[in-house]
């Protein structure tokens, strides 16, 4: 059935080879008007993140609300860095709807609480207050409170790659229900260490 939004269906693919021709390389992340970097898998939204929340919880995903701002270095890294990663952009677009929010943006968004009011409102009753921060949202239908109140894990800030994509897995896995982020990762290295790997932390 046709929906007013949808998930994009759209793989991150190499582009060009490189001068050396021994492996692929991506175009760098594309900017909207407002100088944010963009993913062609974002949600198109009306932002009722109440609707969101369902849309992406019918397709069987959790739903991250990505905060960021026009020059934001640590925004850049998390689109021509993490995003750039083949294994991270495939599990963003597999396990999770997300809709881009701008700090210090205008347009109206329609909380969980059912107030409405601008992006940069949202932010601060939200306590967010730097960039990238992205908070993720359960699959069960929420309940009718503010985001902050309700939403299940928070990324405070840029992550390198492994840590990251331990933080979409965590969230993926709802571990969230039984165990903090922190013990989740220990667990991750000791089981990574019992198998004889080293895992790339930077």
């Amino acid at each position: 059935m046709l929906t007013r939004r949808h998930f994009s269906s759209l793989a991150i693919l190499g582009g060009a080879a490189g001068l050396s021709g021994l492996r692929p390389r991506l175009a760098f992340a594309e900017l909207n008007d407002d100088g944010l970097h963009v993913q062609p898998w974002f949600m198109q939204t009306f932002l009722d993140l109440r609707e969101d929340q369902a849309e992406a919880s019918g397709a069987n995903k959790h739903l991250m609300l990505l905060f960021e701002q026009k020059g934001c270095p640590y925004c850049r890294e998390l689109h021509e860095v993490n995003f750039k990663r083949p294994e991270i952009a495939s599990y963003v677009q597999e396990n999770f709807g997300a809709v881009q929010l701008n700090l210090w943006g205008s347009r109206g968004v329609t909380d969980f609480d059912g107030s409405e009011m601008e992006e940069r409102e949202l932010a601060r009753k939200w306590s967010v207050n730097f960039t990238p921060t992205i908070v993720f949202f359960g699959k069960d239908e929420p309940e009718e409170k503010a985001g902050n109140l309700i939403e299940v894990a928070r990324m405070p800030g840029y992550f390198k790659p492994f840590h990251f994509i331990s933080m979409l897995e965590f969230v993926h896995e709802e571990r969230y229900k039984d165990t903090q982020f922190q013990r989740f990762l220990q667990e991750k290295f000791e089981k990574l260490e019992a198998e004889g790997k080293k895992p790339d932390v930077w």
